[in-house]
């Protein structure tokens, strides 16, 4: 074994599973963060068909509420004294209208402030591990989001599409913020951002609304399969020549699929003042402080 361990969130099936299986064979401790435990034991059961020597722990997190997250680092720190690599992989996408228990709305708080406080708390671990690193999945639909700091909750009005785009705008202002922290406070742990262009995966069945049957053509003529959309994440988690910061992607049109490499954001991306603003209405929302300024 590697003696390396990652915690892959919503690692059951699409993005997820294909991360597993990649760590998986190359031999890490991986750890299939899920919001259904017995999927994910299937998944599991998966992974261990291709590699029986594998060393897989299903673990029960729901990103939704922050009491999970909680209960999921508490039952990792039992078990585990450190942590190399963290991926914040779990997302949901254009789900109706819906408060969490603690009054966030569901793809914000399911998408960003869940993988903030999970982070978080992870970090002392982290810092225990071997050349450790956050990798956090955005998506190109950050391209059109905004952050409405007036309406975060959607009680003023909901798109889900708007809301989905904020809160994968978000995953990339996390990332960015949180490594530009990291290196400020001398800190090993590095944060990237990976995004999987458009890849065909599960990601619209959430509840009872599936991917409409005239969408499922289009994603296979511009998208691509998941196992080719997890190699931006793979290569943020692996890559040795990177050192924080970077965004990974798809070069092709678009970036919607290709072969990984670094993708720039556009100059106006990372507004200091809205990553800031972002950091501090995070920390205030989950009761998670990084204490890094």
């Amino acid at each position: 074994m590697s003696n390396k361990t990652v915690i892959i969130t919503g690692a059951n099936s699409g993005l997820g599973f294909e991360t597993a299986k990649y760590f998986a064979g190359a031999e890490y401790k991986v750890i299939m963060a899920v919001r259904n435990v017995n999927k994910g034991e299937t998944a599991k059961q998966e992974l261990l068909g291709l590699f029986p020597e594998g060393e897989i722990d299903v673990f029960y997190l729901d990103l939704s509420k922050l009491a999970t997250v909680h209960d999921f680092v508490n039952a990792f720190s039992e078990k585990y004294d450190s942590l190399d690599l963290l991926i914040n992989n779990a997302g949901v996408m254009l789900p109706p209208y819906s408060q969490t228990e603690e009054g966030f709305e569901l793809q914000f708080a399911s998408n960003h402030l869940g993988h903030f406080a999970l982070t978080g708390l992870l970090l002392p671990l982290l810092e225990k591990g071997v050349q450790p690193r956050v990798v956090t999945l955005s998506s190109i639909a950050y391209r059109s989001g905004i952050i409405d700091f007036d309406n975060l909750d959607g009680s003023k009005g909901y798109k889900g599409m708007k809301f989905y785009s904020q809160s994968k705008l978000a995953n990339l202002l996390f990332a960015k913020e949180l490594d530009d922290r990291l290196k400020r406070n001398g800190y090993k742990t590095i944060s990237l951002a990976a995004h999987p262009g458009i890849s065909s995966t599960n990601l619209f069945k959430i509840g009872k609304t599936k991917t409409p049957w005239y969408i499922k053509p289009l994603m296979k003529l511009m998208g691509q399969p998941a196992e080719k959309g997890a190699l931006p994440t793979i290569m943020a988690a692996t890559d040795e020549n990177l050192v924080g910061g970077e965004y990974m992607g798809p070069d092709g049109a678009g970036n919607r699929k290709g072969n990984p490499t670094i993708e720039v954001p556009r100059a106006t991306v990372y507004q200091k003042e809205t990553m800031e603003k972002l950091w501090d209405v995070s920390e205030q929302a989950t009761s998670v402080l990084y204490n890094l300024k």
